[in-house]
């Protein structure tokens, strides 16, 4: 048997435990999660379990997508460079197109400030029946949003912006969050836990690197400067949000195809748990496809 025979092999039984890494409640911290963890596999069983749930996911989304009556959004945050883009591309590949739908959220048009700071992510969820992942999200507002202060150059009224401001957004976010879950939502919210070491070593790669260097912004070594402002932003935000129906998965993140076999894991599994069905004809209309079934093999 070939190297990539028996790898496939095995992702038929191998399946990631999960559990560790899904937040329901306050009571977590950032460095209880290893950035390098990766449960003992090797890469090779990684990619091939990768493979195996891009296969099955597939198949549940045809079955979401015909069933039209639920959604699934899926989250995704975390510091520069730790591998949102590469996540999205390579777990969401072997999906169906017309049911899935990507949207970044980049910093806001003076259209988007013109609004409350939910008007451009209420307009991106999905339909009932698709798949919406989000590239950055809401929680921009409550974590880069506060860490520069930049709700003091927005178009809020003064009494909007007292000290309970951040306190009132988090309570926002997850009553929003709720109302999603109960209008038939499925929510995941992943963040990706990288070390700064490691992004070091990306932010070089794509300076030494030609065809990564579009990819390389000055801004990302301003932003590197706030790394432990940022994580306690995160842990809080993940803290104060993280609920049983809208729980965050915090996916070590230093080996990229461990946290893309973690991430198709958890979307798998919440797939089968939605367990969308095929919808069922009823007599008549099976009795009009044995009509139609007749009409066509006269039709010669």
């Amino acid at each position: 048997m070939s190297e990539n025979a028996e790898n496939e092999k095995k992702a038929k039984v191998i399946r990631i435990k999960t559990k560790p890494y899904i937040v329901t409640s306050g009571a977590f911290h950032l460095k209880d999660i290893d950035t390098r963890d990766k449960q003992g596999l090797k890469k090779e069983d990684g990619k091939a379990l990768l493979r195996r749930n891009r296969e099955q996911m597939f198949e549940w989304q045809e079955k979401l997508y015909a069933e039209n009556r639920q959604s699934l959004l899926i989250v995704f945050q975390a510091m520069d460079a730790a591998g949102k883009d590469g996540c999205i591309k390579h777990v969401m590949r072997g999906l169906n197109p017309q049911g899935t739908h990507v949207t970044a959220f980049k910093q806001p048009s003076s259209e988007e400030l013109d609004h409350d700071y939910m008007w451009r992510i209420n307009r991106a969820l999905p339909r009932r029946g698709e798949i919406g992942i989000f590239n950055r999200s809401h929680y921009e507002e409550v974590i880069v949003t506060q860490l520069h202060n930049l709700i003091a150059d927005q178009q809020y009224p003064e009494d909007v912006i007292d000290k309970h401001v951040w306190e009132n957004r988090y309570s926002q976010i997850r009553n929003w969050e709720e109302y999603l879950v109960e209008q038939g939502y499925h929510i995941l919210k992943f963040f990706l836990h990288i070390s700064k070491d490691e992004q070091r070593e990306r932010l070089l790669d794509r300076i030494e690197e030609e065809d990564k260097n579009w990819k390389f912004s000055a801004g990302d070594l301003a932003e590197r400067e706030h790394w432990d402002e940022y994580q306690s932003l995160y842990q809080e935000a993940i803290r104060e949000t993280a609920t049983k129906n809208a729980p965050w998965i915090v996916v070590p993140a230093d080996r990229k195809w461990f946290a893309r076999a973690v991430v198709s894991q958890v979307v798998l599994e919440t797939l089968e748990d939605m367990n969308p069905k095929m919808p069922e004809l009823s007599k008549e209309e099976i009795r009009e496809l044995d009509h139609w079934r007749e009409v066509l093999n006269n039709d010669k």
